[in-house]
């Protein structure tokens, strides 16, 4: 077979070929609106001051408070078991009642095969049920299980899910395939809330914890998150300090209150205390309230109790 190679391009295809490329993208577009050029050097400095100027206003005994009642307290073990969870929620039952003054936790936090044992042993109103979901730490897995599985926690009990972002997908530039994961995720959720993990220890840079950031709100997030908890670096001030920057713009930009949520490495009573301090300077009042500000731990609460009431509490 010969080819003809006189053949003249159709005046579709020339006008095809002449048209200009589409070269931003909705996302690009999206993450254009924002200052995403981050100076690292930079963030660490204001964070360093604000820290020294502003932290130790906040250690008081009201703070501390407010601090337990944002605890999302969590187990995520390879030794849970249907025991061990009906234990862990009996706690909180207990707490309840032998601690009438002091704020509750506000969510228990395991994995989706333990929601239903939750949902059938917590007693306290108020108090949420969060499930880490879709493929809960790598969220490597095909869309259609992170699906069945967020599907399936939400059937069973869970009131606010935590998912992944697809940390692969966002270093590599994939922006789409990124955000449509979590679109779908947040349309199998229903009415329960949904917390993208950065996963920040990965994400290297304060650039790119702005961009994912602001590409995870975009797609549906009702909080943002910084880590899972098992990488080696969890949170930092500084990947908290631009997250809430991150938000604040995202609010102006749009009027979409999101809520924040340190976890991993939340060591101690000065943690906590630091991420409050970001917060509330960052965001603001609106955002100090157990509904938009989260603590990722379960060992700080007992640091927290014994500093409230004085001496050693081993509660929980």
């Amino acid at each position: 077979m010969t080819v003809n190679k006189n053949i003249q391009p159709t005046k579709e295809q020339r006008n095809a070929k002449n048209a200009p490329k589409q070269t931003v993208d909705k996302y690009e577009q999206a993450l254009k609106k924002y200052n995403t050029n981050l100076n690292d050097d930079e963030v660490r400095e204001t964070v360093k001051k604000l820290i020294e100027e502003k932290v130790h206003t906040n250690d008081t005994p009201e703070v501390k408070k407010f601090l337990f009642g944002s605890i999302e307290l969590t187990t995520l073990k390879c030794t849970d078991s249907d025991e061990s969870i009906m234990a862990f929620t009996e706690k909180v039952n207990q707490f309840d009642s032998q601690y009438a003054d002091l704020p509750h936790v506000a969510t228990i936090c395991v994995y989706p095969c333990f929601a239903q044992v939750v949902r059938d042993t917590l007693e306290v109103e108020g108090v949420e049920i969060a499930c880490v979901s879709g493929s809960f730490p790598s969220s490597q897995a095909l869309i259609e299980v992170k699906v069945a599985e967020t599907a399936l926690a939400v059937k069973d009990g869970a009131t606010e899910i935590d998912i992944v972002m697809p940390v692969g997908k966002f270093l590599s530039g994939n922006y789409e395939e990124m955000c449509e994961d979590i679109q779908e995720l947040k349309e199998t959720c229903g009415n329960a809330a949904m917390k993208v993990i950065l996963e920040t220890g990965c994400l290297k840079t304060a650039s790119n914890i702005k961009k994912a950031s602001i590409l995870s709100m975009y797609a549906g997030a009702d909080y943002i998150k910084t880590s899972t908890g098992k990488e080696k670096v969890a949170a930092t001030p500084e990947a908290a300090y631009v997250m809430c920057q991150a938000i604040k713009e995202y609010y102006d930009e749009t009027g979409i209150q999101i809520g924040f949520k340190p976890a991993g490495g939340i060591n101690s009573v000065m943690d906590a205390l630091i991420y409050y301090t970001i917060v509330k300077e960052v965001l603001g009042e609106k955002w100090l309230t157990n509904k938009w500000f989260r603590l990722g731990t379960s060992r700080l609460a007992n640091m927290l109790l014994s500093e409230i009431e004085g001496k050693e509490v081993k509660f929980f």
